[in-house]
């Protein structure tokens, strides 16, 4: 996939992920995000830097237009920048990166995308709910809205996944 194609599907879902979470507030304990599982999809030739910045970009777009604390998404969203180049080493070693390969459902297998789509949106979540909770939540709330808004959230992710995953 080009980066012109990459970068407008990108701005898509950053569009997309606004709307979830203008008009989807099933309840205080689920919070619907696609975005960590976008940054995973970033292409691995452009490395950590870019990934990082993007993350920061599309967190400040989400914060800005959404309805939440400004900077929230994207304290959340720049850990899994940060880790995206481990946990795809971690998942499907460093072939991964010599090769230079991109994130395909096709090519790397189901599971192994749904498991580093998983990881990345726990950590996102994780960040998130203690970021916005800032130890005024119970422990027992804050683990079952992680629980919950990680399952949904993994759940919603794949689709992010088959919209920016190249497939040559």
């Amino acid at each position: 996939m080009t980066d012109l194609k990459f970068i407008l599907r990108f701005l898509l879902l950053i569009v997309l992920q606004i709307i979830v979470l203008a008009t989807f507030n099933f309840s205080q304990y689920v919070v619907l995000f696609f975005i960590p599982a976008a940054i995973i999809c970033i292409p691995v030739r452009h490395g950590s830097i870019y990934a990082l910045v993007l993350a920061f970009i599309a967190g400040m777009l989400v914060d800005f237009f959404s309805d939440g604390m400004l900077g929230l998404v994207t304290c959340a969203l720049l850990p899994v920048a940060f880790t995206r180049d481990f946990l795809l080493k971690l998942i499907f070693g460093s072939d991964f990166f010599t090769h230079g390969e991109d994130l395909s459902i096709r090519r790397s297998g189901f599971g192994h995308v749904l498991f580093a789509v998983f990881l990345s949106t726990t950590l996102f979540i994780t960040v998130y709910v203690i970021a916005d909770g800032a130890g005024t939540r119970p422990l027992w709330f804050n683990l079952a809205r992680i629980a919950a808004s990680s399952a949904a959230s993994t759940l919603l992710s794949i689709f992010t996944v088959n919209v920016l995953a190249s497939d040559r």
